[in-house]
């Protein structure tokens, strides 16, 4: 009887029991899915966190860059009432050309500013009044008696440079309210300065010669004109040489190599060659292409000549990962329909693969545009006045003129190197959106 009824009480406690235990493991389960919750949460918290903190960092750079450098847009000039004296510029009267040239065009300008300040005396004073002018005011008006001697016995208006001094208390870069021996321009010169800019003559004006102008030891003289083309130059010999090889090691190695022990050399070697640091390359370029070849130092071919061993291994990847995307089937079909090999590469495999190998081109191109530290090797940082007009000549280059500039102690050079920095990120925009453009042109889907 009592095994009866302790039979019967356990029957009735196993539903119990078996309600209490499922009831334990579904708060387990929601426990551990609350904890996966939040740790999810908190995993797209720590992502956004990186994303915006990128993002502000990029801000701050680029803001910072902007600051530094939009002024170097405008540059300041005063406007005088110029008389080409001809006892100066041309004693003889024969409007030699040589002499023209050779011709001190400085007692012109300086004649023009003491004419609005006939009360400066003395040769201290004069001397500071003269400090205004930058040392290249004269260079404008030799060009313009050179291709014009009529000019010459006449009286012109003309805009003439200032001193790069002049320049930043203009814009506000120098503080007026500092003792005079903290600071490049004197309390008469500031006085002067006022004077000039009251009246109107003295104003900040677009700054052409920043992109005709080549490098220059004084700010307010320099400009990226020189810079400029020897980066074109440079990258002109780089694509021309890069992409065609690159395109043509990838079509090599992905579709007509055998697989064996050289191949697999060949790639790891690729591959290995992509992490390289650059200045490596720099070292390769000076002993083969200058020390054995005897080619000139700081020319633009040399540059593309190191610039091509630097882009090639990221071509050749990113050509190959094109390749590898072209679906099996274009293959087959092709070959099934009777094309050859060469035909089923040329035809139907390698225009539908363009897209990416021109994108892996613009990201060699890219990088290639930012290195400095090759070209430093073989020569492109010596001091290059006149534009290149060559691949022959001397020059140098964005990055490496961005190098130079940052190194110079003139309060000019640094709006100079932001400005500089500014075009350099302008090219490669330009470059981007180059490779957008060409990709959605010739991208095809399937």
């Amino acid at each position: 009887m009592n095994n009866t009824s302790d039979t019967a009480h356990n029957e009735a406690r196993e539903p119990a029991v078996l309600s209490r235990s499922a009831a334990e493991t579904q708060a387990l389960v929601e426990r551990s899915l609350r904890r996966r919750y939040r740790a999810e949460q908190r995993f797209q918290a720590y992502g956004m966190a990186a994303v915006l903190s990128g993002v502000v960092f990029v801000i701050f750079l680029f803001g910072t860059i902007l600051l530094q450098g939009i002024s170097v847009f405008q540059q300041s000039y005063v406007k005088l009432e110029i008389f080409y004296d001809p006892e100066v510029i041309d004693p003889t009267g024969e409007r030699d050309p040589d002499v023209l040239v050779t011709a001190n065009y400085q007692p012109l300008v300086r004649d023009a500013l003491r004419e609005r300040f006939p009360e400066v005396s003395g040769r201290r004073a004069t001397r500071e009044l003269y400090r205004i002018l930058s040392s290249a005011a004269s260079l404008d008006l030799q060009q313009r008696v050179v291709a014009n001697p009529l000019l010459i016995g006449q009286r012109e208006t003309r805009w003439v440079l200032v001193d790069d001094n002049v320049d930043m208390l203009l814009k506000g870069k120098v503080d007026r309210d500092a003792p005079e021996d903290a600071r490049r321009l004197s309390d008469e010169q500031v006085a002067w300065i006022d004077e000039l800019e009251a009246a109107g003559v003295l104003k900040l004006r677009f700054n052409r010669s920043f992109f005709s102008n080549g490098d220059s030891r004084d700010p307010e003289q320099a400009g990226v004109r020189g810079a400029l083309t020897g980066s074109l130059l440079t990258l002109l010999i780089t694509l021309l040489l890069s992409f065609p090889i690159g395109v043509g090691a990838a079509v090599y190695l992905e579709e007509f190599a055998p697989r064996n022990r050289l191949t697999d050399i060949i790639e790891v070697n690729i591959n290995n060659l992509a992490a390289v640091p650059s200045i490596v390359f720099g070292l390769l370029g000076l002993a083969v292409f200058i020390g054995f070849f005897g080619m000139p130092r700081s020319a633009p071919l040399v540059g593309g000549l190191v610039l091509t061993l630097l882009t090639l291994p990221t071509i050749i990847i990113a050509s190959r990962a094109a390749l590898k995307a072209v679906p099996p089937s274009i293959r087959e079909a092709a070959l099934g329909m009777g094309a050859s090999r060469l035909q089923m590469v040329g035809h139907h495999v390698l225009p539908l693969a363009l897209p990416g190998m021109l994108t892996g081109a613009i990201i060699g191109m890219a990088r290639a545009l930012g290195e400095s530290a090759p070209l430093l090797m073989i020569g492109m940082v010596a001091f290059i006045v006149d534009v290149p007009q060559g691949v022959m000549d001397p020059s140098t280059a964005l990055p490496v003129q961005v190098f130079l500039w940052s190194d110079l102690p003139e309060r000019g050079f640094v709006e100079r190197t932001s400005g500089a920095i500014i075009v350099l990120l302008l090219f490669l925009l330009v470059m981007n959106a180059t490779a957008v453009v060409l990709r959605n042109k010739f991208e095809k889907r399937w």
